[in-house]
């Protein structure tokens, strides 16, 4: 699925609260930037049996007080097994999830820092981090463009 239809299925399936479809279709530029920059359409996240995306939580191998929570995106099912050993738990699934709707969920995850994506199947070495704060500031940043004042005629009086 290419990231235009994606992105309209995030507007279709957003609650018609009269905000939350403008919020998406504001913000899917800065959506569609990050994406572009991955390899894959979609990838599969590993979910716990309440469908909660699994965390994993990082240490700073020089400053162990330093830790940062992560959520895996894998380019294949087979790569889950490469990182986590909780997709070889069987309350464990992993579900493939279009790219916009990762990008999408990780702001909403406030306990997440980043969302790593493995970029090239059998391989932990290729990844892309993307930090939560900074799809949070691109965002905003989109949505200010979006509502930056038109420019007012002079003559409007």
């Amino acid at each position: 699925m290419d990231l235009e239809a994606q992105i309209q299925l995030l507007i279709n399936n957003a609650p018609r609260d009269g905000m939350t479809p403008n919020l998406i279709a504001a913000i899917a530029p800065a959506l569609r930037a990050i994406a572009q920059k991955l390899r894959y359409s979609q990838y599969y996240i590993l979910q716990n049996s309440e469908e909660s995306w699994v965390l994993t939580t990082l240490s700073n191998l020089t400053n162990p007080g330093l830790e940062k929570r992560v959520v895996y995106a894998f380019p294949t099912i087979q790569d889950v097994s490469l990182i986590s050993p909780a997709g070889l738990d069987p309350q464990m699934l992993a579900k493939i999830i279009p790219v916009t709707h990762i990008l999408f969920q990780l702001v909403a995850l406030e306990p997440v820092d980043s969302i790593i994506f493995l970029e090239t199947p059998g391989k932990t070495t290729h990844t892309v981090e993307v930090r939560r704060t900074d799809l949070e500031k691109l965002m905003q940043k989109q949505l200010r463009q979006q509502r930056s004042p038109k420019q007012i005629p002079p003559d409007i009086a």
